[in-house]
């Protein structure tokens, strides 16, 4: 999983806003680095609200290598049709539940891109990964999602290591998308906890590596990397 984030732990300037307008502000050095990350691995995944709300390219194009498979689940097939993710910049799985209505999952497979049906009332993320690891060789992933599909990922632990990029701002506000969003917990007990790795500056931007480290029992299961 990889993220900027600002200091008090925002991903966008408001709900509804592109993180676009907060990542221009990344050093062109953290800009290499995030575009290195996504050469690394076998494929990228973000959630399709991320797509409606950035549309979002999700190639590499800063750096020399191959633009990793792009991965977008969406039960419903909820992708529009103008979306960057359907061009064929790279190849394209768009996993769908098996209630999805069938003139989107049609409309999408015209576009040249693979439709995994990966559930039945909604994607479930442990069988996509499967899907995933079985039919396209995935075996290192990089999450750039937002607080709704990093809390799943990380619920069905999924996530091996979280690399965040630090921007010096403070946002604010209740509602304000953050990393990980959906997760209540009773007490301490249910944290999911982390251990640094490294951190170190890129350009101007502090960035810091953590390893997962989920408590015995639990929801879920690990295995994919997330990264």
């Amino acid at each position: 999983m990889m993220s900027e984030i600002t200091v008090d732990g925002k991903l966008t300037l408001k709900k509804g806003a592109s993180s676009k307008i907060l990542m221009k502000y990344m050093d062109p050095a953290t800009e290499i680095l995030l575009h290195r990350t996504r050469a690394a691995c076998d494929a990228i995944m973000v959630g399709s609200n991320t797509i409606r709300i950035d549309n979002s390219f999700l190639t590499v194009r800063h750096v020399e290598g191959k633009s990793p498979l792009r991965v977008i689940p969406s039960s419903m097939a909820d992708i529009p049709p103008d979306a960057h993710v359907l061009e064929p910049g790279a190849p394209t799985v768009v996993a769908v539940c098996a209630r999805a209505p069938q003139e989107r999952v049609e409309a999408i497979r015209r576009r040249g891109v693979h439709v995994l049906v990966s559930g039945e009332e909604r994607v479930h993320l442990p069988l996509l990964m499967e899907q995933l690891y079985d039919q396209f060789s995935i075996r290192t992933m990089m999450i750039e999602g937002g607080p709704t599909l990093n809390w799943h990922m990380l619920h069905f632990r999924l996530v091996d290591e979280i690399r965040l990029i630090h921007l010096p701002f403070i946002v604010g506000g209740a509602d304000t998308p953050s990393l990980v969003g959906g997760m209540h917990i009773e007490d301490e007990s249910e944290m999911i906890r982390l251990t640094l790795k490294n951190h170190y500056l890129c350009g101007t931007n502090l960035v810091t590596e953590y390893q997962v480290c989920y408590s015995p029992g639990g929801d879920g299961h690990a295995g994919a990397s997330g990264r």
